[in-house]
């Protein structure tokens, strides 16, 4: 008289599966936040291609001279 017992061990690999599933997702997750966050550890003036960065280039090549570059920089804030 077996009340529905009987196959229970055919469900324990898919509970398992789901639990590993489960967790890998959550490290991925914690993952992509941690490093999104984290970013380069640069300011974001000082990334490369940011107008600040692309500013201090042209005045270290001496394409603008100093009034054009405190004008400049003034604007950008």
């Amino acid at each position: 008289m077996g009340y529905g017992y009987d196959g229970m061990w055919l469900m324990w690999p898919w509970m398992l599966g789901w639990s590993v599933l489960l967790i890998a997702g959550l490290a991925a997750l914690v993952w992509a936040i941690v490093r999104l966050a984290r970013g380069d550890g640069r300011a974001p003036f000082d990334r490369p291609g940011s107008a600040r960065s692309i500013l201090d280039e042209r005045y270290a090549r001496g394409e603008i001279d100093d009034d054009e570059y405190r004008k400049r920089r003034e604007a950008l804030g």
